[in-house]
Order: structure tokens, then C-alpha cells, then sequence
């Protein structure tokens, strides 16, 4: 094996070693929110369980069915509250994670959605997030 030949396998097989932490597929944080939801933040608790955690899970960790909230991805600075607002109005196409389309929630008001970012951004606090 000429020198040439050795350095391109081992660069392949370096960046074969990155690919899979830089994949979709990246777990949410495991940590989850220790002790009691604040009283401020209940009714969008409330509100994400009734409409949200069917895919997003109990305390947004994610199921088969959709992506974890609780995930660095979903933290202010890369999808804003407007960004779940519009998710919640419009739907949102897949562009993230492989679990298809979000469709438009229609049982929710923008003050619903609005105390599910509370709860969200609560969550997300607990888990290190920001």
C-alpha cells in the first residue's frame, strides 16, 4: 500500500468516525426537568400534553412519532418562539429529523401556543439547553 492510498483511507475512515455524532439521529439531552413545574408555567404543561406530547412526548423528549424539544436544535437562538408559532398555524415540512411533516394544530390558539413555549423554554432550562 503506497503512502498516498494509506492517507485517503485514513481520512475516510476518520470522517466515517465523526459522521454518526454529526447525524440526525443525535439523542436529546437526558437530563429532564427535576422537581416541581413551576406554578407560571402549568397551564402550558398542560396545553403540551393535551396537544403536543403525542409526538413530542411526556416532557418533549421526542417518540417514534416526532422530534425531542428538548434537544439543543430547538433552543432559542435556532428556532424562535415565532418559529413554534408558525409550526402550530401552518405546519412545518420536514427539515430536521426524518419523522415527516408537521401538520398545522388547529386546537390551538396563539396564547395556547404561546404557554407552550413557556413550558418548552422551561424544559429546555432544566435540560442545560441555554
Amino acid at each position: 500500500m503506497n503512502i498516498t492510498r494509506t492517507c485517503g483511507l485514513a481520512i475516510v475512515l476518520c470522517v466515517l468516525s465523526v459522521a454518526p455524532a454529526c447525524s440526525q439521529g443525535e439523542s436529546a439531552p437526558k437530563a429532564v426537568a427535576t422537581g416541581a413545574v413551576p406554578a407560571d408555567v402549568q397551564p402550558g404543561e398542560a396545553k403540551f400534553k393535551a396537544n403536543c406530547s403525542a409526538c413530542h412526548g411526556v416532557g418533549g423528549v421526542g417518540t417514534s412519532q416526532g422530534p425531542p424539544l428538548v434537544h439543543k436544535i430547538y433552543e432559542p437562538n435556532h428556532h424562535g418562539d415565532a418559529a413554534f408559532q408558525r409550526a402550530a398555524a401552518n405546519g412545518v415540512k420536514a427539515h430536521h429529523w426524518e419523522f415527516g411533516n408537521m401538520p398545522k394544530i388547529d386546537a390551538v390558539t396563539p396564547d395556547d401556543v404561546d404557554q407552550i413555549i413557556k413550558y418548552v423554554r422551561w424544559l429546555q432550562k432544566q435540560a442545560g439547553i441555554f
